[in-house]
């Protein structure tokens, strides 16, 4: 029932995403230190009603000063591998030598009060899907897990991490035209990011309620047509720009309030079909914003990702974590 060791990360897509679907932050970037507090104190709390010994994941959603338990899991998360390497601890080791009542002392564990590790870097780990081989389905995210895969890297902040290893996934940068169509209710806060991928030289393109929008808010960009709409209208239709890949990124949003549900899905799944970059979520969309935006001022370096052995190639005996013949 005592925490003997623990890593808060955060997610950086909203509650509704599936935790396995979810991109990962380690250490938290955004999250206050009030409440990163009550996580711990509820933390402790939890397992030690529960009487747990061994692994445990347990998600919380934080808005404002409220910070409430989701559920607790009494077992090992698929985020396990990613915190060892990124804390430089196993902490599978430490759950088997707890269940089998063997001293952690010496593995050097962070604990609750730990405030230091990792440091001097963040670690983001970005999921994987398999969209292109199920035909016909949906590639939009939410509370069923999708994804069958996962990929993590290191990075001096959270948007050189979290390029890296969205690139690791396969998903390439765009190299001049984004297509943008998201939700009414999420127009303003696209219009930050859109403005910044302008500011970066890409040409935007926009659906007619997102392009509106957009042009009354000052960001340079041209209306297309919806993929439904293809008859009686002088637009050029997104669906004919997506297949003949003339668009290098697609952004499409959609919420519970969506009405174009068949035009969302057709971009979707032709953005899928013919290898194009697809988001599907707003914070993704910002944080890649504003990682394109570091990476176009020098400020981001390494995107061409290494292999964990060539880091060990090039990594010195006191660089190592545990013993120097060891994974790490």
């Amino acid at each position: 029932g005592d925490i003997i060791a623990c890593a808060i990360h955060e997610h950086i897509e909203q509650a509704g995403v599936h935790s396995g679907d979810a991109t990962l932050v380690l250490p938290p970037q955004d999250l206050s230190a009030y409440q990163m507090e009550r996580v711990r104190d509820a933390a402790k709390k939890i397992a030690k009603r529960l009487n747990i010994t061994g692994p445990c994941n347990i998600q919380f959603v934080a808005k404002g000063t409220d910070v409430m338990c989701i559920e607790c899991n009494v077992r090992a998360s698929r985020s396990f591998p990613f915190v060892s390497k990124t804390m430089g601890v196993d902490f599978i080791e430490a759950a088997t030598k707890a269940i089998v009542g063997h001293d952690t002392s010496d593995m050097n564990l962070p604990t609750l009060e730990t405030r230091d590790r990792p440091k001097n870097f963040v670690g983001v780990k970005a999921p994987m899907f398999s969209f292109t081989r199920l035909r016909g389905s949906d590639p939009v995210l939410g509370v069923e897990m999708a994804s069958t895969g996962e990929v993590a890297c290191f990075g001096a902040n959270k948007e050189e991490a979290f390029l890296k290893s969205l690139l690791s996934t396969g998903f390439a940068m765009p190299k001049k035209n984004i297509l943008l169509s998201v939700q009414s209710s999420l127009e303003n806060d696209m219009t930050h990011s859109a403005y910044q991928l302008h500011e970066l030289g890409y040409n935007l393109f926009a659906t007619k309620a997102t392009g509106e929008v957009l042009q009354k808010n000052g960001v340079p960009c041209t209306i297309v047509g919806y993929p439904t709409e293809k008859e009686g209208s002088d637009l050029t239709n997104a669906l004919d720009m997506i297949r003949e890949k003339d668009i290098c990124m697609v952004v499409n949003v959609p919420t519970y309030e969506s009405k174009r549900l068949e035009d969302n899905f057709l971009m979707r799944r032709s953005a899928v079909d013919f290898g194009i970059p697809l988001m599907t979520n707003m914070n993704l969309f910002k944080v890649f914003a504003d990682a394109a935006h570091l990476h176009s001022k020098g400020e981001i370096s390494g995107l061409d990702p290494k292999k964990l052995f060539e880091h060990y190639q090039g990594e010195t005996d006191a660089d190592a974590w545990t013993d120097k013949d060891e994974f790490h």
